[in-house]
């Protein structure tokens, strides 16, 4: 791992342009980089500090394509994203960043995609997804496949709608439970695969969200035969410090911020399944 930029180890302001409200926890910050451009990789993440509060990864959610801003989609789950989760526009948050290993993209064109989503695992995703839009061309069958435990838990509504109104891109949702103005998919999102209508021999999938969830995609992918290698996982657990050194997020022989969060199923399928580790 090379050495890191000294200006990323302490946050550097960044203001907040605007906040989108996803769900009744879920809030999407906009934000304005503090050097004016931010680069990142679609996959990996920063670190956001609430001022007073404390500091947290969380994976960048904007276009790689625009840079001039920020964009996190942030659960409120504990102290530090509740606090985030509250701010307004105008407001600083502290931001390092980025880390981690990124979607591989290029391992894909010329063959299928598959997206697989759970929850609020499609944040993680959206940037491969602008990605893989904005270079439509490079890419044979795409097909993105979205479960939540909801209709209110679903992220990004509007871009939702959008997706499934193109003619070039297959889009599925699915939720756990429905009310009765539901009138979609009722199911895990596993279920969905066998709809997605790829080539499993040329596929390459690239799948986020709760544990269990990313074990049995993973094993139900193998089962229509796609090929380990060629599924790739992020697993977002237990960062704190973004560059390996307090061991929060070691999982097994890696440590998740510092050699992930993108890993390839064929390197951590076994670990997923060891109860506690």
């Amino acid at each position: 791992m090379s050495s890191l930029p000294l200006d990323w180890s302490v946050p550097r302001p960044a203001v907040v342009l605007r906040v989108r409200r996803e769900t009744q926890d879920v809030r999407t910050l906009y934000l304005r980089p503090p050097e004016g451009v931010w680069a990142f990789q679609p996959g990996q993440f920063n670190m956001l500090y609430a001022f007073g509060v404390g500091e947290v990864p969380v994976s960048v959610s904007g276009d790689p394509g625009h840079r001039d801003v920020v964009v996190h989609t942030v659960r409120a789950v504990g102290a530090v994203t509740t606090a985030l989760a509250r701010v307004r526009p105008g407001q600083v948050v502290g931001l390092r960043g980025p880390f981690g290993s990124g979607w591989p993209l290029q391992e894909a064109q010329g063959r299928d995609v598959l997206v697989v989503a759970g929850g609020i695992g499609l944040a993680p995703l959206r940037p491969l997804v602008c990605g893989l839009l904005r270079h439509r061309h490079r890419y044979g069958r795409v097909a993105i496949l979205y479960g939540a435990r909801t209709p209110q838990d679903l992220l990004y509504r509007d871009e939702l709608q959008r997706w499934r109104a193109r003619f070039d891109m297959q889009v599925e949702v699915t939720v756990d439970r429905a009310g009765p103005d539901w009138r979609g998919n009722v199911g895990v999102v596993t279920r969905l695969l066998p709809r997605a209508g790829v080539d499993p021999a040329e596929v390459v999938a690239f799948v986020c969200g709760p544990e269990v969830m990313m074990r049995f995609a993973g094993r139900e992918l193998e089962a229509l035969g796609v090929a380990p290698s060629q599924v790739f996982v992020s697993m977002e657990r237990n960062m704190q410090c973004a560059v390996g050194l307090c061991g929060h997020c070691q999982f097994g022989a890696s440590f998740v911020c510092r050699d992930g969060p993108v890993f390839r199923y064929a390197e951590v399928r076994d670990r997923l399944w060891v109860r506690e580790l």
